[in-house]
């Protein structure tokens, strides 16, 4: 009878108080507790042009923000998560100098509802937006804060080289500029020849200064490839690309401008527009290859194509570089923050000539240093180089999948190797191609 009774009840259970007896009815999973979304790591990438913050969570997040002056904070409320002990460490992540957060906290706000509170050190520009799993990442929630007065690149290149101010010299009397005696050259402080321009016209030859702009590859959210041994694609770019800054700062006519001095994500886009708006002669792009086989090994230059790659190999490094954005995390609704794309669809027919002999001159260079992995230049659709006006190429410096190749690009010695030698080839391209009069184009950003 017993059974049977507790049969007939089925879900619902019997509670006696005070003499009476209440039937209520519990759901089938009565006691299974809902698990709210958890943050399960917090990043901060600080660098001059913004401050990125993300949250990495294992669900996705509901969650509102606003900003409040006097003083400027930006406050995001989200519910429904957990406070853990990674939220609770958001205060320790914040550097003492960095250039847009003075502090970060997380509290529990009221129920269900998590608040973060970001204390600004000057006005910025916030984008708080949300980006789906991709790779290794789970949800991530962004916070992005750019200064109201961004850096100007142009201003601190000029303060960076102050003989980048000086007039053009005309000189009256045309003349060529000649390939200087390499054998009077030492690798580790090349002289420059004096860089000069022609016109057919006959009129006088224009002295100046010309700018490389030079792109470390990846970096904060994405770290490009892995090596087995740990190392970061984004850290090798970054160290190639400040010693070859340092040498090409060193040759009396040329300049050298980074799209990041530190380990932050700059858009693919965004990369493009920094070159041009600093007028830029060259645009340079350093990266490591990795490939599914740890024996590919050598150096490669890649240049933009129009029709298609020039092998299948090409064609996946683009499409895998063309991804950068998916992993580094792009809000896609701030279209104000790139380059407008409305000049891109000119015609680059003799950019891409251009940029083809500039790989030529790169890849024999390289080819002193390191094994080519390819003895042309090959071609396919990369984003970052699509400037309609700058000769641009991209750099595999060595592969990273390769354990002995890693272990070279982490050394000093190596790295200061590989930048002597596109040094070189940069020079030998000036000399074979001197710079025109900057171009119109040049100055529309």
């Amino acid at each position: 009878m017993h059974k049977s009774r507790e049969h007939s009840i089925g879900r619902r259970q019997l509670l006696r108080y005070a003499g009476a007896t209440l039937i209520f009815s519990v759901s089938p999973l009565a006691g299974a507790v809902t698990k709210r979304p958890a943050v399960m790591s917090v990043r901060v990438w600080p660098a001059a042009d913004y401050t990125r913050v993300t949250l990495e969570c294992d669900a996705q997040l509901k969650y509102t923000h606003f900003t409040i002056e006097d003083p400027d904070r930006l406050v995001v409320d989200i519910e429904g998560v957990e406070f853990n002990s990674v939220l609770d460490s958001l205060a320790r992540k914040v550097a003492a100098d960095d250039p847009n957060i003075k502090l970060l906290r997380a509290g529990r706000y009221k129920p269900g509802v998590v608040r973060l509170v970001m204390e600004l050190k000057s006005k910025v520009t916030p984008q708080v937006f949300e980006l789906k799993p991709v790779g290794e990442y789970g949800h991530r929630l962004v916070l992005d804060v750019y200064p109201l007065n961004p850096p100007d690149p142009l201003m601190a290149l000029l303060e960076g080289r102050k003989d980048a101010v000086e007039p053009l010299k005309l000189d009256p009397e045309p003349a060529k500029a000649e390939l200087p005696n390499k054998k009077s050259q030492t690798a580790s402080a090349p002289e420059a020849p004096e860089i000069r321009t022609t016109r057919k016209s006959g009129k006088p030859i224009v002295d100046r200064m010309v700018t490389i702009t030079l792109d470390p590859g990846h970096g904060g959210e994405d770290p490009g490839a892995v090596g087995r041994r740990g190392t970061y694609e984004k850290n090798i770019t970054l160290a190639v690309a400040k010693r070859l800054k340092a040498r090409i700062d060193a040759e009396p006519n040329m300049r050298a401008v980074l799209t990041r001095d530190s380990d932050f994500f700059v858009p693919l886009q965004m990369r493009v527009q920094k070159a041009r708006r600093v007028q830029s002669d060259l645009f340079l792009s350093i990266h490591a290859d990795a490939w599914v086989k740890p024996d590919a090994r050598g150096s490669s230059v890649f240049v933009l194509s129009e029709r298609g790659a020039s092998s299948t190999q090409a064609r996946l490094l683009a499409q895998r570089e063309n991804e950068a954005d998916l992993v580094g995390g792009v809000n896609l609704s701030a279209k104000d923050l790139f380059l407008a794309r409305t000049l891109l669809d000119l015609s680059q027919t003799a950019t891409i000539s251009d940029s083809l002999k500039l790989g030529k001159y790169l890849l024999g260079e390289l080819g002193s240093v390191n094994t080519l992995h390819k003895a042309h230049v090959e071609q396919a659709g990369f984003a970052v180089l699509k400037a309609p006006d700058i000769p641009s190429a991209l750099i595999e410096t060595a592969f990273i999948s390769n354990p002995d190749e890693e272990r070279r690009l982490n050394d000093d010695a190596y790295q200061g190797k590989l930048a002597d030698a596109i040094v070189r080839g940069v020079r030998e391209f000036f000399i074979k191609h001197p710079p025109g009069p900057k171009s119109r184009l040049a100055s529309i950003t």
